[in-house]
């Protein structure tokens, strides 16, 4: 039972914001999802800490959600709070070779602040369309290049609401996996070190990157990004075309015909459209190739 009166006076003296039955289809890059009992806006470390604190001793059900790129919300909603690393809590500072972000800081504007100081290393991560803090906890990456190639520490709260600090030989990173997967620690804030480099060649390596992103992935269409996990040994999108799925369909949601490891929203799709289809590409996939597809977005429900 969550005591949303009590639940309200907290944000407040924490100075959170708070929105009782809040759409998800509004947080989530999919467009869809049912409401959450409530949403707050995390502002600091510290509101976190003490706000999973409450959770933990009110045994509230609760998640966390940052640019919501990589979710799939359930249409009937999700019965406990939702926090959200988002503008509220987004700071970035540059110091030398060291770019330190909020949890809740744009990847994107991360690269940009990179840029700006002729700082290389992110080039290839412009245009992933998620947190900070949601590309370390699944190691985000594109044309070669991860988060762990950069990342020298993270802060985080502990499942009992303590702040702490891990080094990035810790975080057992591996393909779209780092140790926050396996534990209930919170990421809120990420620390890079980056190389010097020329700020007109980063940004033309940035907009190649995007150019690239823009030709070949499905960017007009709500999404999750890429739908499945890479399997050992081959590509998604490879035995997905090898199928001959392009443009399979289940009410709303729709296999991309432009990119097949992405499941688009065509305007109308639900949580239900999405699963029910990724479920067929998976039974298909399995029969004719042998392969296991997974899901790489974290079901919310």
């Amino acid at each position: 039972m969550i005591d949303l009166d009590a639940l309200t006076e907290l944000c407040g003296s924490l100075g959170c914001r708070i929105t009782p039955e809040c759409p998800l289809r509004e947080y989530i890059t999919f467009k869809f999802g049912g409401p959450c009992r409530a949403l707050i806006s995390i502002n600091s470390a510290q509101s976190a800490a003490e706000l999973i604190k409450y959770m933990k001793k009110n045994s509230v059900k609760y998640s966390v959600i940052g640019r919501g790129s990589n979710i799939i919300a359930a249409d009937e909603g999700f019965d406990g709070v939702v926090l959200l690393f988002g503008s509220d809590f987004a700071n970035i500072e540059v110091r030398d070779d060291i770019i330190k972000c909020d949890a809740g800081a744009l990847l994107m504007s991360a690269c940009a602040h990179a840029q700006r100081a002729g700082l290389s290393g992110m080039e290839n991560l412009f245009g992933i369309p998620g947190t900070v803090g949601g590309a370390l906890y699944m190691n985000a990456g594109a044309y070669g290049s991860e988060m762990k190639d950069i990342v020298i520490s993270a802060e985080y709260i502990d499942a009992n609401g303590e702040i702490k600090t891990a080094g990035s030989e810790n975080m057992k990173f591996s393909y779209r996996y780092s140790i926050f997967f396996d534990t209930e620690s919170i990421i809120t804030s990420v620390t890079m070190r980056l190389k010097k480099g020329d700020p007109e060649e980063i940004k033309k390596a940035m907009n190649e990157c995007m150019d690239k992103r823009k030709a070949k992935q499905p960017l007009e269409y709500p999404s999750a990004g890429s739908t499945f996990k890479r399997p050992k040994g081959s590509y998604a999108s490879l035995l997905i075309d090898q199928c001959g799925l392009k443009g399979l369909s289940c009410g709303g949601a729709m296999v991309s015909e432009k990119h097949s490891g992405f499941v688009i929203n065509k305007g109308c799709a639900t949580c239900a459209d999405v699963l029910e289809l990724c479920g067929k590409v998976q039974q298909i996939v399995k029969e004719k190739t042998g392969y296991q597809l997974e899901l790489e977005p974290v079901i919310l429900r």
